[in-house]
């Protein structure tokens, strides 16, 4: 049997690491940075915000699935610059300098979230269908940077930095903004979540195709979400250069009730 290709993901224990070691493990050689084991992944223990000390998590890989940050939107300043500038900088180094082939940055919507205040997208987000024109346009990756808020900020570094390391230092990397990933997987307790939904295959799906893109892709940014009924990003770019063909959907049925505990 062929040997199989080694992935690291930093933050591993976190539920879209999980997500991937579930539905990914058979087909390559996982392993987990974090500040805590993963279950069921060989795992790294270290802050990322220290270089010398995650470097060696990074010896013989071959992709870094970079998943770690302060996940909250509007996280403070303080904890971003740690958690999600500093931290995706030493991982790009730490690649660097083990010879690692390729960084997928898991990147944010948040990046271009100030289209949220405008029509028709606010639209969506307040689950105002009727107010929506048939065929209206979908925000995509060549409008404006557009963060709302610190950790928007922080993703939009992360895509800047990975297009420096790549002229500069041979890292391919592809930047996936993800949509939102639901700890049970239903994203029925309000419009935002119908519009962002990424169903737990399709995440998997998205990544694996980012792992195996050939090498010839040395930069991309896409938007992934399930293929939802009422988007505000468009995913046409993944499917165009990743071949994603997403398996789920969202439609417009939903009740207002909050997210489960996890993703609050």
């Amino acid at each position: 049997m062929a040997k199989l290709r080694n992935v690291l993901i930093t933050g591993g224990a976190g539920l879209i690491g999980e997500v991937l070691n579930k539905n990914l493990s058979d087909r390559y050689s996982l392993s987990s940075l974090d500040l805590r084991e993963s279950a069921g992944m060989p795992s790294f223990v270290a802050d990322l915000s220290d270089l010398d000390a995650i470097a060696p998590a990074f010896e013989g890989q071959h992709t870094v699935v970079h998943l770690a940050a302060d996940r909250r939107a509007y996280s403070d300043w303080s904890s971003t610059l740690d958690n999600n500038i500093v931290s995706t900088y030493n991982v790009f180094e730490a690649a660097k300098r083990a010879g690692v082939k390729r960084v997928i940055f898991a990147s944010s919507n948040h990046s271009q979230g100030g289209f949220y205040l405008d029509a028709p997208w606010k639209h969506v987000a307040a689950g105002e269908f009727d107010k929506l024109e048939p065929g209206y346009r979908l925000v995509d990756e060549d409008d404006r940077i557009r963060p709302d808020g610190y950790y928007g900020v922080s993703k939009a570094f992360g895509e800047a930095i990975g297009s420096y390391y790549d002229d500069y230092h041979g890292i391919s990397s592809i930047h996936l903004r993800i949509g939102w990933v639901i700890s049970d997987d239903d994203p029925t307790f309000s419009p935002f979540a119908l519009s962002l939904w990424l169903s737990h295959r399709d995440t998997a799906q998205a990544v694996a195709k980012a792992i195996d893109a050939p090498e010839s892709l040395r930069y991309a940014i896409t938007y992934v979400t399930s293929d939802n009924k009422w988007k505000i990003f468009s995913i046409d770019r993944a499917r165009e250069i990743l071949g994603y063909e997403p398996e789920d959907a969202a439609g417009s049925d939903w009740e207002d009730r909050d997210p489960p505990v996890r993703d609050r």
